[in-house]
């Protein structure tokens, strides 16, 4: 007799009932022991990017193994806003998309299609197949998964999302909405300077505009006291690190603390040769 499973609250159910913002990670790796650690961690979330790592669909599903066993939130970022990509991370077991290069409403409406069965969407029907409900041991997935079983964030990381901002975050279907300050600053001339007037002024518009349509917002933001500004100030949900760039800053900080201390003053040419 098979078990019958439930499915864990969805990132938007976790963001509703909130009485502060949640705070998460980036997992870049593509490793799920690397992701069980993060897991353990004890912030409210991970975010599993499929846009700037090497990750497979057997890695993601890897990985949304791994963390299960633990109170945390995965979110997954798929590479692209592609019916048929979206349709494979969702019978994977993802439950929370996160779709980067949201631009336009019809982007927006896109994505909400992607995610949601007939005749609300056009999600592909697998779920005899598929890890998201469970090889069909979730009763009645197939009713249950528009409104129970998945929740939609968006990305607003260009000027044209932000020109079109007030009407992606008002589409029937979306979340939720995460500001991306750093290709926001490069779709505007400005690569690298996150923190120019111009931008920052971007980042306002779309917070003010998910707030007047009563939708949560998140952003990213691995400066401290940035991130608890915007903690402050009410944001609903923020990334302040990430796995590979804790480990790489860390392992330099060994460098420094054991080698470059003790061999003085050192510079790129001479560490490059210990």
């Amino acid at each position: 007799m098979p078990i019958h499973l439930n499915l864990p609250e969805t990132f938007s159910a976790q963001l509703a009932k909130a009485e502060r913002g949640l705070a998460g990670m980036w997992v870049c790796s593509g490793s799920p022991l690397v992701a069980e650690i993060c897991a353990g961690s004890g912030l409210d979330w991970l975010l599993i990017d499929g846009e700037h790592s090497p990750l497979s669909l057997e890695s993601i599903q890897l990985q949304l193994q791994a963390v299960a066993a633990y109170p945390v939130t995965p979110v997954v970022r798929v590479p692209e806003n592609n019916s048929v990509t979206i349709k494979q991370y969702l019978d994977l077991g993802v439950q929370n998309l996160l779709v980067p290069m949201v631009n336009t409403p019809e982007d927006a409406v896109a994505a909400v299609q992607a995610v949601r069965y007939p005749p609300q969407g056009m999600r592909g029907v697998g779920s005899a197949l598929a890890r998201g409900a469970r090889w069909n041991r979730v009763e009645n997935y197939l009713t249950r998964a528009n409104d129970e079983f998945v929740s939609l964030t968006v990305q607003i990381e260009t000027a044209q999302a932000v020109e079109n901002v007030a009407e992606i975050v008002g589409t029937d279907g979306v979340d939720a909405i995460f500001i991306g300050p750093s290709d926001l600053a490069a779709s505007m001339g400005l690569i690298g300077q996150q923190g120019h007037p111009d931008v920052v002024a971007c980042v306002r518009e779309s917070i003010v505009a998910a707030k007047a349509a009563g939708k949560p917002v998140g952003i990213n933001a691995f400066d401290p006291a940035l991130a608890n500004q915007y903690l402050d100030e009410g944001m609903d949900f923020i990334l302040v690190g990430a796995d590979v760039a804790m480990l790489a800053r860390g392992s330099e900080k060994l460098a420094d603390d054991f080698i470059a201390a003790r061999l003085g003053s050192v510079n790129d040419a001479e560490r490059a040769s210990y």
